[in-house]
């Protein structure tokens, strides 16, 4: 395609045209939301396109009748155990059957890529009833709490997909180099391959957290007061609760989106470099 540009052939401004549509259609929602939640109320509801002067105020009163706060928290602090956990394990998932030669290594992995074809809602059944025994059988409880809402989501197959593919790259004459100096599996794991795998593992870590920050069914299930809910439930009660007052509501979701593409924008590099480099190896 890029000779035929280079001689005349092609439509440049046909194929730039037509993105340029698919990317404004993909924007005007999010724009229209971050335009409402500087609206009056008549004027969100009259649905015009520019505010006649930008209410500040809305997102303190938005930040304050949905007790935003609580539920930022909260959100912040599954994220980041959920991240933690999901990079830690699928590090350590990733590493042997990337360098280990041992027998039936395909085998558990084309298991662990399987998973990946199966819908989330089948598995929310069994992951309620096990979490739910646990909560029964543990000193400690785990429904409206932490490990319920984190726990369940550390193994990723994907993200031990990603990191597998990553690792299968790393030369080999490193770890001869390491073992050379007296370096086991687990020095060489994480002194040596961890450092390398940044690109993926941030990756993985911005998946993560995205899924982590959106999540709403599991939450509403395994937990039924607002002690430990995610800032998902917290907007899409406040959503139920607000009424007409849409410049409210899209203030809360402006609120609940900003840590996303923050995350996103952050990571864009490494995250484009460890797909395309992860997809690579073989």
């Amino acid at each position: 395609m890029a000779t035929e540009l280079q001689k005349g052939k092609g439509r440049p401004w046909l194929v730039y045209g037509g993105l340029g549509l698919c990317g404004a259609a993909a924007a005007t929602p999010f724009v229209w939301m971050v335009l409402a939640s500087f609206m009056t109320e008549g004027e969100s509801l009259r649905r015009v396109l520019l505010p006649e002067q930008v209410q500040w105020a809305n997102y303190a009163l938005a930040w304050k009748e949905a007790d935003f706060g609580l539920y930022f928290k909260n959100s912040l602090i599954i994220a980041a155990l959920q991240v933690g956990g999901t990079v830690l394990f699928s590090l350590m998932a990733a590493y042997p059957l990337a360098r280990l030669p041992f027998r039936g290594r395909e085998v558990v992995f084309v298991c662990i890529l399987g998973t990946m074809m199966i819908p989330e809602m089948v598995t929310t059944v069994p992951n309620f009833l096990l979490i739910n025994w646990l909560n029964q059988h543990s000193p400690f409880p785990w429904l409206n709490n932490w490990p319920a809402l984190t726990i369940p989501f550390m193994a990723s197959a994907f993200s031990i997909f990603l990191l597998r593919q990553f690792m299968r790259g790393i030369p080999g004459e490193l770890w001869d180099s390491a073992r050379i100096d007296g370096a086991g599996h687990l020095r060489f794991l994480f002194q040596i391959a961890l450092p390398l795998c940044r690109a993926p593992l941030l990756t993985v870590g911005m998946f993560t957290f995205i899924g982590s920050w959106n999540s709403l069914a599991w939450p509403l299930l395994v937990t039924n007061t607002p002690e430990w809910r995610p800032i998902s439930v917290g907007l899409q009660q406040f959503v139920s609760e607000a009424g007409p007052e849409v410049h409210l509501q899209m203030a809360g979701a402006v609120i609940a989106t900003v840590p996303v593409l923050l995350i996103y924008f952050l990571v864009q590099k490494e995250f484009t470099e460890g797909i395309s480099l992860s997809g690579l190896k073989a």
